[in-house]
């Protein structure tokens, strides 16, 4: 740390400020040094004279400047090979210095604001980098973060093309972000089968959060693959009537082969098990799984997963438009998670980024996909025994094996301190906007390993749409403002106006519709 002392002047005053860089003269170039502490040198301040005020500063790097006979360039490098000695003279950064420590130089960028110590500067990007090696925005509520990330999804699909989007919206609001670049999925368009969830998946939507009963859930297993099995059969079988032979090549059917099967089979099937004398299971048992069954099945808010027409093998029609294939102008989909039933929202979560890593596997590099993850911390909190399993595995899969085949990972969350860690320090690029916790910060801190702490020292007083930004995707960390956007760009939930009456006074509200509704929608199981 050097510490240096300068008089005070209310003309400088702002140029000497907590979180600017400042430079310093040595005979080999400049010496790089951001700001983090002020404080008077003596514990008094006197009104009648001047006071002596000391800067405390941490070197990040230096700036030389190439003659023109080897090139002319001015070049900034993280490693300080000559330190300033005693009495060095502090001052003010040059413009053309500061643009050129945050240039990714080398690399292709773009621009997604400007640098909060002069906004004549672009704040950039290096978005293969931040893409490929995921990346987390955090920051409380109320600084801009939804906004923030509105303008970086729009950089990335302009940048990207050929990318699908998927973004896991808690709150209904990114739709509105995008009006000519997404598709929209609600509780009222969605189509997601029973059968594309995997057993696991399954258990969790047929026990409601409760806690699992190991029996029904054996059942299950050996159920299912032959429920499954007869569907395949009778769908097969030939015109004629023929007798339909398994082909040695077929593969082996397991409760979480993603094919079709009919309830009413499953329903056939356990019967048919309550009807033995000796039986492979409980009939006790069989009957409260099938009462289970029932129950969900006529639920109306599972009507996503049990409506007829998702008998049918449709699974192409459904994951083309759950990730744009094709894209027909439209790669984003805001997948809108509020309406669903809060205990299954883990499970349908738990499929979606499933299918998002075996898509990009399996498309072999034609496919890729990019899982934005709104309110992260829902899905994977800090507590590996808290969530649900298969969605903290399918999440940290992404984060872990994602990039070798182009399956990659946007974090955003107001409490990264409640976030499993592994998964933020696979995010290589980190936008740090306004964290007032404590822990929070410490959280932000300790993941990256590329940040200092007097780099976000300053963190829980930065203004909205202002983040500190490091890692891959950045040259330097830097504190930068994301550029203002225009309305119909901004993420926003959807608001219902407040009906009139005939006097043009707020309507009453309908009390026998709203009961009916109710109870249209509760849980009958």
């Amino acid at each position: 740390m050097l510490s240096s002392v300068v008089e005070t002047d209310t003309r400088v005053a702002e140029f000497w400020s907590v979180g600017r860089l400042i430079s310093i003269a040595t005979n080999d170039g400049r010496v790089v040094g951001l700001i983090y502490k002020i404080n008077t040198a003596k514990k008094a301040w006197f009104n009648a004279q001047e006071n002596a005020t000391e800067v405390h500063v941490e070197l990040i790097g230096e700036i030389r400047d190439i003659p023109a006979v080897s090139g002319g360039q001015t070049i900034f490098s993280r490693g300080i090979n000559t330190y300033p000695p005693l009495g060095s003279v502090a001052h003010q950064i040059r413009a053309d210095d500061l643009a050129v420590i945050h240039h990714p130089h080398g690399r292709q960028s773009i621009e997604i604001g400007q640098l909060s110590q002069d906004e004549s500067i672009p704040a950039v990007v290096c978005m293969d980098d931040m893409l490929k090696r995921h990346f987390a925005v955090v920051g409380s509520t109320g600084t801009g973060k939804s906004t923030s990330v509105a303008l970086l999804l729009r950089k990335i699909v302009e940048s990207r093309p050929n990318l699908r989007v998927l973004i896991l919206d808690p709150h209904n609001e990114y739709a509105s972000a995008f009006p000519d670049q997404s598709v929209t999925i609600s509780t009222d368009t969605l189509e997601l089968p029973f059968w594309l969830f995997q057993q696991e998946e399954l258990c969790e939507v047929i026990f409601r959060g409760r806690d699992n009963v190991e029996e029904e859930i054996d059942t299950l297993r050996d159920l299912i693959p032959v429920a499954k099995s007869r569907y395949s059969q009778k769908i097969s079988q030939p015109p004629s009537g023929g007798l339909l032979r398994r082909s040695a090549s077929a593969p082996t059917i397991t409760a979480d082969t993603p094919i079709p099967y009919r309830m009413t089979d499953l329903y056939a099937l356990i019967d048919e098990e309550i009807g033995q004398l000796e039986g492979n299971h409980n009939r006790s048992v069989l009957k409260s799984l099938r009462n289970r069954l029932e129950s969900l099945v006529a639920d109306p808010r599972y009507r996503f997963m049990f409506a007829q027409r998702t008998v049918e093998d449709n699974m192409s029609a459904i994951v083309g438009n759950l990730f744009r294939i094709p894209l027909n102008g439209r790669p984003i989909t805001a997948f809108q998670l509020t309406g669903l039933p809060s205990e299954v929202v883990n499970s349908v979560v738990s499929v979606l980024c499933r299918m998002a890593f075996d898509l990009a596997v399996w498309s072999k590099g034609t496919c890729e996909v990019l899982v934005l993850c709104e309110e992260a911390h829902r899905y994977v909190p800090i507590d590996k025994h808290q969530g649900f399993g298969p969605t903290r595995r399918s999440i940290s899969r992404i984060a872990k094996e994602g990039r070798k085949y182009g399956s990659y990972l946007g974090i955003v969350t107001q409490r990264p301190g409640e976030l499993d860690p592994t998964i933020l320090s696979q995010c290589s690029t980190v936008f740090a906007m306004r964290l007032s916790n404590d822990h929070d910060q410490e959280i932000i801190r300790s993941a990256i390993s590329d940040s200092s702490a007097s780099t976000l020292s300053f963190l829980s007083s930065i203004g909205n749409r202002e983040a500190i930004a490091f890692g891959e995707g950045i040259a330097t960390p830097m504190r930068m403002r994301f550029a203002e956007q225009p309305a119909n760009f901004i993420p926003g939930a959807p608001t219902t106006e407040q009906p009139m009456d005939q006097f043009g006074k707020p309507a009453e509200p309908n009390l026998d519709s709203i009961i009916n509704a109710m109870r249209n929608l509760h849980d009958r199981g």
